[in-house]
């Protein structure tokens, strides 16, 4: 009798996934992804390096898809031209953009052992584990944070403890107060609440110095006698500014454009401890978009405008309040909360992004930056933060730089970084000229004062107006390309209004940047999409869409029968030929074995074939998350494979093209 499928319909056979019934158990996942290769510590055999991972089979190419993803998304869909910039950079580069003098962190030293810790994570840490222990005493349970402590010769964990003691009202909102503005911290001031709320280390008790700055930079020396000073770069960005006049011409001259580039960057972190979240070498994407300062518009905005954001913004955090709000791009924008259109369109875009490579939406926020860690020359920036669980962690950064970083390339290397447009009709435009005092100038600055006029000649209208107002009150500061702000007066320095014809309009282009952690997007995609089955919590599942699993397709057969092994390589090449990454499991485990342990591995579909596909050429297709079959010809199952990895059809629409499946069969003898 020839090969009969289940009449049943597939909504019969599906069964209703409930991926919520075992609570998240962060120690299972961790033991799946060393199981299975996802990560490691790097040199592990050796003791590791705190903040260095491998990345094995399956986390190769889990983020080579998510890259994929991006490029598709962004530098394909959007236009953007796509560089690839040296690692090693010029010390005299990120002097000039100011990375040398500023991109630091505050650490603390516990002042017995030397242990070292990040001041706001460690204030971050304490005040979180004394309100978990509030709510114990209160009668809520709570977790325990915990963190690994990769500098330690042999893994352990490191637990701050809660303790179980009640806290006054007043306690409990100041802590929730100091926690809503971490970011908000300087040095001094986090010294002042270690202080002042007696924090100390959490494992010895012992006291811990007060904050000091270092720089996150990995000093290196080019040449065989390390003449020429450089870093190992902290973020893509610089190779795209410096590089800004080639680009500007390969686009014929005009703005707006965009700039894109995926990289490795280099950042010496205090204390790595949060496994991918906080690693000392990763890989970046980011994006430079090149607009004019007057015009913020995108021309692609009506296409976000109803992208709906979850909005933490800089006036909530300001009080002390972490009450999210959810407001459409469109909304945001015209109400003044995001600045301009363009940063407002990066924000939905990102937005569509994370959600179509498996970020859950409830789980993800956009924090507007507050005052004190917004950089001086950014108008605007959010960070998008992902709930995982070592909480909201920072995942891609949204910001408009202003001009900032054209503007002090070109005054260091006297290049004209800027844009000229021919206008139709000349144009009568008030303009504010500098003029110096020369003799005193000279005099009072002396080797800097060549820099401090170039800096004065290169700003924009704007930023000179801001110098105009505070000279009449006296004096103004003016940041120049060394890292230092120098002080200009009345008698040094004139600002003047005149008015000129111009024939040609020239500016220096402001950057939108959105910027992209993908280690960090990566594990908060993996916690996001684990979960256990109902019937059995060992048996995890990684619901990995198909677009991003590292393997789309399991091909098994029932038996060790050389036919069968014939036959499901041959499936195999046929799959690959058609840019499938499949997997062969011709192994001598069981079925259901072989399925389980590629639920794991995020493995979306699995083939199999049995003795019914050598006499009716049929095979059945699973689907990994209600573990529904269907059947139909070989090649009709491979061309739907191919449609389900590739995002043409989904399994409702496959299953109009195959016959649902009961997992029997029968086989003419």
């Amino acid at each position: 009798m020839a090969a009969a499928a289940s009449t049943s319909t597939p909504s019969e056979l599906t069964v209703p996934v409930n991926k919520t019934v075992h609570a998240f158990d962060k120690g299972v996942l961790d033991a799946l992804l060393a199981r299975r290769f996802f990560f490691a510590p790097a040199f592990e055999i050796y003791g590791g390096v705190a903040g260095l991972y491998d990345y094995g089979p399956t986390g190769s190419a889990l983020q080579a898809n998510i890259l994929n993803e991006w490029r598709k998304h962004y530098i394909i869909e959007e236009d953007m031209l796509e560089l690839d910039t040296t690692i090693m950079t010029l010390a005299e580069v990120l002097k000039t953009s100011g990375h040398v003098d500023k991109f630091a962190d505050w650490m603390v030293k516990d002042v017995k052992t030397g242990e070292i810790f990040r001041a706001d994570h460690l204030v971050e840490g304490v005040l979180e584990a004394r309100l978990k222990g509030d709510k114990e005493a209160r009668g809520v349970k709570d977790e325990p944070v915990v963190e690994e402590d990769a500098d330690k010769k042999k893994k352990k964990k490191k637990v701050v403890k809660s303790v179980a003691i009640k806290l006054d009202d007043n306690t409990v909102a100041e802590y929730d107060y100091l926690l809503a503005q971490i970011d908000n911290y300087t040095g001094p001031e986090l010294g002042e609440i270690i202080r002042k709320h007696k924090i100390t280390n959490p494992v010895t008790g012992n006291e811990v110095s007060e904050p000091v700055e270092f720089n996150l930079m990995f000093e290196s020396n080019i040449g065989p006698t390390g003449q020429i000073k450089g870093y190992l770069r902290p973020e893509t960005a610089q190779g795209h500014f410096v590089n800004f006049a080639r680009l500007l011409e390969f686009n014929n001259g005009k703005v707006p454009f965009a700039s894109a580039q995926i990289g490795r960057s280099f950042r010496n972190e205090i204390a790595p401890r949060q496994g991918l979240l906080r690693v000392r070498e990763f890989t970046m994407a980011e994006i430079e978009h090149y607009v004019d300062p007057l015009d913020k518009k995108h021309a692609r905005f009506n296409e976000v405008k109803d992208v709906v954001l979850t909005l933490l913004p800089k006036d909530v955090q300001s009080e002390g309040k972490t009450d999210l709000t959810k407001k459409t791009v469109g909304d945001a924008v015209a109400e003044g909360i995001i600045d301009n259109e363009t940063l407002g369109y990066f924000l939905g875009r990102t937005q569509l992004f994370l959600t179509k490579i498996g970020i859950d939406s409830e789980r993800l926020r956009c924090r507007q930056h507050m005052a004190n860690e917004m950089a001086h020359y950014a108008a605007d920036c959010w960070d998008f933060e992902i709930q995982s669980s070592y909480g909201w962690i920072e995942c891609v950064g949204c910001a408009d730089r202003s001009a900032y970083d054209l503007t002090v390339h070109s005054v260091r290397t006297k290049q004209p970084l800027r844009v000229q447009q021919k206008l139709d009709t000349p144009r009568v435009v008030e303009k504010l000229e500098v003029t110096f005092e020369a003799k005193a100038f000279g005099m009072k600055f002396k080797k800097d004062a060549t820099m401090i006029k170039d800096t004065l000649l290169g700003l924009e209208k704007d930023k000179l107006q801001c110098i105009k107002d505070e000279l009449a009150n006296g004096s103004s500061s003016v940041q120049c390309t060394d890292g230092k702000s120098y002080e200009i007066t009345p008698d040094l320095v004139k600002i003047d209004p005149i008015t000129v014809t111009e024939h040609i309009r020239e500016f220096t282009p402001n950057v939108i940047e959105p910027s992209f952690g993908i280690g960090r997007i990566l594990y908060s995609l993996l916690e996001h999409s684990y979960w256990a089955r109902e019937q059995d919590k060992a048996r995890g599942v990684l619901s990995l869409p198909s677009i991003v699993a590292p393997i789309k397709c399991l091909i098994v057969t029932i038996s060790q029968d050389p036919q069968l092994r014939n036959l499901i390589h041959d499936v195999s090449r046929r799959m690959r030929r058609l840019g499938i990454a499949s997997r062969v499991d011709d192994s001598g485990a069981s079925i259901g074995k072989k399925y389980a342990r590629n639920d794991e591995l995020g493995t979306p579909f699995g083939c199999t074939v049995d003795f019914a596909s050598i006499q009716n050429g049929t095979m059945t297709l699973r689907e990994r998350d209600s573990t529904s079959q269907l059947i139909g010809p070989i090649d009709t199952v491979i061309s739907v494979v191919d449609e389900l990895v590739k995002g043409t059809l989904d399994w409702e629409g496959a299953s109009k093209k195959l016959d649902s499946y009961s997992g029997v069969q029968d086989v003419a003898e």
